[in-house]
């Protein structure tokens, strides 16, 4: 029987938990959620950038889990608003939300803001990525990196359910689609996390065999 590798994948989120196993499927790992690890406080994110912010996240439930952990530390940055939100991405309107508020509250808190800093900004000027930032951590020692980017433009009104986060407002102008409006099989194809993710199960491969008993 092949040994399966575990790896936490330092997200409650369970959008980004289906990507990420669906790009990672076939290879000998168990990837895991913190949701199955029991209450383990957050870490603060003090990084200037996305990727101090992920290696930070992953040595640090790294070390709380015991397990090899995946960290991912990805935002949206629009040029108009000087590259906010950046890595604040997720927490871009949390000061408006009640304490303890849900992603799709903060989520929606979040578009709320984006479009109300845009209001005026014209197309051509609403130009954005999405980037993604990956470690691998298995306790203090980082064994991994990868990163993937994707361009696009802010959307004036949302499009598509098959995305969570800023997604039914990034439009890839090539395709005339948000990346909400994507079938799970295209956006992972597309995407800064899917492309950040291939990266990684590339060097995972080599890791694994180097590893393998």
């Amino acid at each position: 029987m092949t040994h399966r590798q575990t790896v936490v994948l330092a997200t409650r989120n369970p959008g980004k938990l289906r990507e990420i196993r669906a790009v990672l499927g076939d290879l000998p790992v168990r990837v895991i959620g913190l949701a199955d690890q029991g209450d383990i406080p957050e870490p603060a994110e003090h990084g200037a950038t996305f990727a101090e912010n992920a290696r930070d996240k992953a040595r640090y439930y790294a070390r709380a889990t015991g397990h090899w952990c995946l960290a991912d530390d990805s935002g949206l940055v629009v040029d108009a608003l000087g590259g906010a939100p950046g890595v604040r991405s997720a927490r871009y309107a949390a000061d408006e939300c009640p304490p303890g508020a849900d992603r799709q509250v903060l989520d929606a808190a979040n578009n709320a803001r984006l479009q109300r800093e845009l209001a005026g900004v014209p197309d051509e000027k609403r130009t954005a990525r999405f980037i993604c930032r990956l470690a691998l951590a298995e306790g203090d020692r980082i064994l991994l990196e990868a990163c993937g980017a994707i361009e696009g433009r802010i959307a004036h009104v949302p499009r598509g359910t098959n995305g969570f986060g800023y997604d039914p407002y990034f439009l890839v102008p090539q395709l005339g689609r948000t990346t909400a409006e994507l079938p799970a099989g295209q956006k992972n194809v597309i995407s800064h996390r899917g492309q950040a993710v291939r990266e990684l199960k590339q060097l995972l491969e080599v890791l694994l065999a180097e590893r393998r008993p």
